[in-house]
């Protein structure tokens, strides 16, 4: 799986999936075997001793081990993968998150070509047949998986499926009357829980780490649907497809990812929710496939300053920045600058909360979207696509209007700009200063709408200022995005 880049933090989000990083290399795997450097904020949590009885006594994580670890399994990987220049030439670059890359995917000098690839994770047994969870990104590229049974068994494994976009991945070994894991509801995690891991980092196999759930429904800039479970668990390179468990000895996630500058833990493990998981599963074993839903909104976090332009009672929710022409959100009637407040009676604190719900949804099926527009609550229902359903293109209609100012110098669309770039009406910004150039606003942005009244004049602009409080959103375009930009004015 291709990182995404974290270039508002000096961090890498890294997958857990094989090898390791030192602070002054990279060590590579070699035909399955792996060398790792010594990390100083790597060593393993430790779980104090338990002080007594009652509610504050800690789990028992031996009988958890004991129970469900032989159920937890060690997965190598083969296979090869096409280099691309661009690969190559940021092999070079110096940035930290193409190291990493380099390093999961084996991956070394300047000219394209097919590379080897090899990768050590973890899974976990499910049925007794021999049904394994894992992470996508452990298995990809790989022409050959080998499981490894705690009794040291080995088997050939087939990968039913992998979806990228959870990051789960479904594997069959032929085997029966294998041991099992326990599975739980993740909904019912509360942040301070204990919860454990149980994985193959650096490849030692049956490695057993504790920690406490950090927090739930944890958005990450990777294109993912996953409303991620953060802990403060010790998961490295390795861990990658492996079981967490709460203090009942079920499995209520997969660990997945990390934040680190070392490729190495750190402190913060995220895990993919076991009811997502399961979700994926089920789809795998019975057609092959996962099929997503799409609403078709891209949507962003309502701060406090959008939320007092909007009139809302508190900064929750999805602001809709942009709504696809002929997507189910676009025939429902979703507008930009709608907040998304509840689907289907379920709450919308944080805008990563949507596509998470929207996620486990199927195709075809309707939801009820609570909404806030223009300081008033709306209802409306919409019918869900699938992921790969196309759109019909944005239409391209100019629309000539005056010029204004609000620590702005604006002025209309001209008809080919309009025409090239398929907004149908907005001012262009051309010069900033104050408040606006503050917020983040630059010269060449296209200011679409303003506390979600469009600007299609400078007068609707000044009238809809005029009336304002304390701040203003402004719903800018910028390239291909669209966003909203709060201004602060009072």
């Amino acid at each position: 799986m291709t990182q995404t880049k974290l270039r508002a933090l000096p961090l890498v989000l890294a997958l857990l999936g094989a090898g390791a990083i030192g602070g002054a290399g990279v060590e590579l795997l070699h035909n399955g075997v792996h060398a790792a450097p010594a990390f100083g904020s790597a060593a393993t949590a430790t779980v104090p001793p338990a002080a007594g009885s009652g509610p504050a006594a800690l789990p028992d994580f031996p009988r958890i081990t004991e129970q469900y670890g032989p159920a937890v399994v060690n997965i190598s990987v083969a296979g090869t993968r096409k280099t691309t220049a661009d690969d190559e030439a940021a092999a070079f670059s110096g940035d930290p998150f193409e190291l990493f890359r380099r390093f999961q995917q084996g991956r070394g000098g300047m000219v394209p070509r097919e590379v080897p690839v090899h990768g050590l994770g973890s899974g976990f047994i499910v049925s007794p047949d021999g049904v394994i969870l894992t992470n996508a990104h452990v298995v990809q590229d790989a022409s050959e998986v080998t499981v490894k049974l705690t009794d040291r068994r080995e088997y050939r494994a087939k990968v039913l499926g992998a979806d990228p976009k959870t990051d789960v991945a479904v594997l069959k070994i032929q085997a029966s009357q294998l041991p099992v894991v326990k599975l739980g509801n993740s909904r019912e995690l509360r942040p301070g829980e204990w919860v454990l891991a149980i994985g193959s980092p650096f490849g030692f196999e049956n490695t057993v780490t504790a920690g406490v759930v950090s927090a739930k429904g944890r958005s990450l800039p990777d294109d993912s649907a996953v409303p991620f479970i953060q802990t403060d668990v010790a998961v490295n390179p390795g861990n990658s497809g492996g079981p967490l468990f709460n203090a009942r000895g079920e499995v209520v996630g997969i660990n997945s990812q990390i934040y680190s500058r070392s490729g190495g833990y750190q402190g913060v493990s995220f895990a993919i929710p076991i009811d997502l998981a399961t979700h994926v599963k089920d789809q795998i074993v019975a057609t092959g496939k996962v099929e997503h839903a799409r609403l078709g909104v891209t949507v962003q976090e309502v701060n406090q300053t959008l939320a007092d332009s909007f009139k809302l009672d508190r900064p929750a929710g999805a602001l809709v920045a942009n709504v696809e022409k002929g997507s189910p959100a676009d025939k429902a009637g979703l507008q930009s600058g709608d907040v998304i407040r509840a689907v289907n009676g379920q709450p919308i604190v944080a805008s990563g909360d949507l596509p998470a719900i929207v996620g486990m949804a199927r195709p075809g099926e309707r939801v009820q979207l609570d909404v806030w527009r223009q300081g008033g609550k709306v209802q409306l229902t919409a019918q869900l696509a699938g992921a790969t359903d196309k759109v019909a293109k944005a239409d391209a209609r100019a629309d000539r209007t005056g010029g204004g100012k609000l620590g702005l110098a604006l002025r209309p669309l001209e008809r080919d700009e309009a025409r090239a770039s398929g907004i149908g009406a907005g001012l262009v910004v051309e010069d900033v200063s104050g408040a606006a150039e503050r917020a983040g606003v630059q010269p060449g942005d296209v200011v679409l709408a303003v506390n979600g009244t469009p600007a299609r004049n400078v007068e609707q602009v000044r009238s809809v200022v005029a009336k304002a409080d304390k701040s203003v959103a402004l719903l800018i375009q910028r390239g291909d995005e669209k966003i909203f930009v709060p201004v602060r004015i009072g």
